[in-house]
């Protein structure tokens, strides 16, 4: 099964910015309502932000503000730009189907000095 591929996560200082990048498979993606999601370990994978098919988005309180998630129907991919990060912010980011989903790889995004 050809599972989503996430991109862009690295290692930022306190208050840096990172852009995520998500392509998802299959050609069903313009109907999807999709979402991005991060998890640290020992701790539940938590929604952060999610799109509609039609662009209408919402965030955790954790981010709003901060976060920005978009989508390119074209490209069957979902972005999240993240910035003004906080150590708080250091996870696995997934991208994903809501509201559930199978998983990726993930990628890592580390916040600190």
């Amino acid at each position: 099964q050809v599972q989503q591929v996430e991109s862009g996560g690295g290692l930022v200082q306190p208050g840096g910015s990172l852009s995520l990048s998500c392509q998802f498979p299959g050609k069903m993606f313009i109907f999807l309502h999709m979402g991005w999601y991060r998890q640290t370990p020992g701790k539940q994978r938590d929604l952060v932000a999610r799109i509609t098919p039609d662009g209408n988005t919402n965030y955790a309180d954790s981010v709003k503000g901060r976060f920005a998630i978009s989508r390119d129907n074209a490209k069957n991919t979902v972005y999240l730009q993240m910035n003004s990060l906080k150590p708080e912010d250091t996870a696995v980011y997934y991208c994903g189907t809501y509201p559930s989903s199978s998983w990726g790889q993930g990628t890592q995004v580390t916040v600190s000095s």
